[in-house]
This record gives structure tokens, sequence and C-alpha cells, in this order.
């Protein structure tokens, strides 16, 4: 089989590397379903809040600034609700917390779907590296504190990547979250996109004995803005193979949106979907032991 004939296959759940958002949520009422995307103004995220729009969900729909989620919120129509939620800023993510809570908003799905990349130089928040603490402490913040408001069958997605492989060897860094000891972009963002699918697969164990969900996802190699500080070579090698290689925003946004309201994923919990299938991650991304570690430390950092 060609690589162009194994990337426009399907996989078991009838999905696969070229499907889109539209075609896993095709013939599906999402009437009376209300789901949080986190970064709904731009890339994927933008295309979650339309397509579940369109399918008749209420989104919640997340942005760095009201402003921003107001904008996509607007042009997806239907009944958007939109948020402030500044990751790198714990009390902009409690605030949304607290907004959801107040106006009483059930939640069947948090697509957690936010983030910054490859950052060429190291930066901090709050004492952290930023790509970790956006990435991951942002999100744990967040869906920890939006936990009561899931429903019976809440699902929790997180969107990780392929880059988790580029994680340190030990996984996660705990004794250099600073970054001072030693940094490289994908190092980091690799250790943030693992922390996710760590909290995703403990999440999942203390979903345990109930009927909520939690999962990971690699939504594949887009163009977005996610890109924006990748150095020019690479920027240039994407510009070029893209056409070949590349998912659009309807097919990155596919395997989120598969995990969070497909009837195909409602009884998988602690996986790693690509292509709308379960995949395979690096073996310490099922960790458990590694998983309750990172748990236990993302508490004491949120508690700060």
């Amino acid at each position: 089989m060609s690589l162009i004939q194994h990337l426009m296959s399907n996989g078991p759940s009838g999905f696969g590397y070229g499907s889109t958002a539209e075609e896993v949520t095709a013939g599906l009422s999402l009437a009376g379903k209300c789901i949080l995307v986190t970064g709904c103004n731009s890339g994927l995220g933008l295309e979650a809040l339309r397509v579940l729009s369109l399918r008749g969900a209420r989104v919640v729909g997340t942005a760095r600034t009201v402003e921003k989620a107001r904008a996509a919120c607007a042009d997806a129509g239907g009944a958007a609700v939109p948020l402030a939620c500044e990751l790198s800023e714990p009390a902009s993510v409690r605030a949304c917390v607290a907004a959801v809570i107040e106006q009483r908003i059930r939640l069947d799905a948090i697509i957690c779907n936010a983030g910054i990349m490859a950052l060429p130089r190291l930066e901090k928040g709050h004492g952290f590296e930023l790509q970790f603490f956006t990435n991951h402490i942002g999100h744990f913040i967040l869906v920890t504190g939006l936990l009561p408001q899931l429903t019976e069958n809440g699902r929790v997605v997180m969107l990780s990547s392929a880059a988790h492989a580029m994680a340190p060897r030990a996984g996660i860094e705990f004794d250099n979250l600073a970054g001072e000891k030693s940094y490289s972009a994908w190092g980091a963002y690799g250790q943030s996109k693992l922390a996710n699918m760590l909290f995703a697969g403990e999440l999942a164990r203390r979903f345990a004995g109930t009927t909520k969900t939690a999962n990971a996802v690699h939504p594949g190699v887009i163009s977005t803005n996610l890109g924006r500080h990748m150095n020019p070579i690479a920027v240039a090698s994407m510009a070029l193979f893209g056409p070949l290689f590349l998912k659009d925003a309807a097919q990155g946004a596919a395997t989120g949106i598969y995990a969070a309201v497909h009837a195909g994923a409602a009884n998988i919990s602690g996986a790693y979907f690509a292509d709308c299938n379960v995949a395979k991650a690096r073996a310490d991304a099922y960790d458990a032991q590694l998983a309750g570690r990172l748990w236990e430390v993302s508490e004491k950092i949120a508690a700060q």
C-alpha cells in the first residue's frame, strides 16, 4: 500500500486521515447538548465551534479575550456562549469556570483545544515554562474546576499531539518545570503534550465506575497559527510540502469532535486517538504512577 493509499484509508471507526469534522458528525443531532471548546476563535477550535453549532449543539466558546470569543461565536450563529479564558493566567481560567457555574451550564463535553507551540526561547508564566503552564496547567485548572458541571455521560477531550514523543526521556522533568536547567522548543512542547495525555489518563482512572470518559487526541499536522513561533526553515518546508501531507482545519478538528460526540467513542476512556481511531502513544503516556505524580504536582501549582 502506498503512503497516499494508507493516509486515505479508513480505520475501524469508519473514518480516517482525510475525514472531516462535518463527515464524522453527519446525520448526528446535537440538539440539547452543550460543549465547551477552548481556543474557539481560530484554527481547529473555530472549526469545532462551527460544526458543533451546525449540528445543533450549544457551544461555550472560549478565547484569550471575550472580544475574540464573541466574534467567533457571532459568526457561528446559534446559541453559542462566548467567554474569556486565558490559559496562562489562572485568574482568567477561574473566572471562566465561575461564569459557567453561575450560568448553571451543564457540559456534555469539554474539548481542550487551545495551546501554544514551539516557543523559540524560554518564556515563563508564574515561574514555570510557558508551554507546560499554558497547555497543561491552564487546562488542568479549567477541567478540574468544571468537573461538577459534567453531565452523567460527559466527555473530556485533551488535544495532545504526536509531538508528545519529543518529550524528554524522563517524561516529565519535575526538577526542571521552570525550564532553567535546559530548554528546547520542541522538547518543552512535547512535554506539555505528554502532560495532556497523562492528565487524560489519570482523569479516566478517576472516572472509573461512571459513564464519564476522558481521552487524548492527535489532530494531525495542520497549518494553523499554532505554528506562528516556528523557525522560517520549518515554515518554508510546511509551505512546500503542505499540500501533500498537512491536514486542513476541517480534517484536523475531526478527531477531537469524534472523541467528544460520536457514539463510537462513547465507551472508550483513557485512550489516545489519531485519525478518528484509537492509536498507540509512547509507553510512558500510559504510566499511572507518572500520571498520579503529575496530578499531585499540578494541584500544588494550581493552588499557588
